[in-house]
C-alpha cells in the first residue's frame, strides 16, 4: 500500500493510468456496457461505481488540453426518454479537478463502441445508471 492514493484505485488500474500517453483514452462502462468484447485490456473494478472511481482518478489524470473536450459521454438513443441525472455529477467531479474543463463530447452510441474498441483499456463498474459510460483522454503533466 502506498500513501494517498485511493484505496478504489487497484494496482492494475494504477498502472494502466501510468502506461497511458497523452492521447490514449480509457473508458469508465457501466454494468450494462459490453466491456469485455470491446476491450484490448480490461480492468475489472466489480462493485464499485462510476463516480468515485472517476473522483479518484481525477487526481491524478491529467485531462487533454489540446481538444475541445476531453471527456466523452454516451449520448441518448434518439426515442428513449431516459435523462441521465448522473451527467450532472460528472459534471461537478470534473470540474472539481479541472478547471478548465466546459463540456462533454456527447457521442452516438454505436460510435461510442467503436472508439471503445480502440482506448488503451477499458474499466468494467457495477455502475446501474444508465448511460453512464465516459471516455477520458489524456493530457500532459505540466510542471
Amino acid at each position: 500500500m502506498l500513501k494517498g492514493i485511493p484505496f478504489i484505485l487497484s494496482p492494475e488500474l494504477i498502472k494502466i493510468l501510468m502506461e497511458m500517453g497523452h492521447g490514449d483514452e480509457i473508458v469508465f462502462a457501466d454494468g450494462n456496457f459490453p466491456s469485455a468484447s470491446c476491450a484490448q485490456r480490461i480492468v475489472r473494478a466489480d462493485g464499485h461505481d462510476i463516480l468515485e472511481l472517476l473522483d479518484a482518478t481525477l487526481k491524478f489524470f491529467p485531462l487533454d488540453t489540446y481538444v475541445e473536450n476531453p471527456v466523452s459521454l454516451m449520448e441518448v438513443v434518439p426515442g428513449d426518454d431516459t435523462k441521465p441525472v448522473i451527467w450532472e455529477e460528472y459534471r461537478m467531479i470534473v470540474k472539481k479537478h479541472d478547471e478548465s474543463f466546459t463540456d462533454f463530447d456527447m457521442v452516438e452510441r454505436f460510435a461510442f463502441y467503436e472508439r471503445a474498441k480502440k482506448a488503451f483499456a477499458i474499466v468494467a463498474t457495477s455502475e446501474k445508471a444508465t448511460y453512464a459510460n465516459v471516455i477520458l483522454k489524456k493530457g500532459v503533466v505540466r510542471e
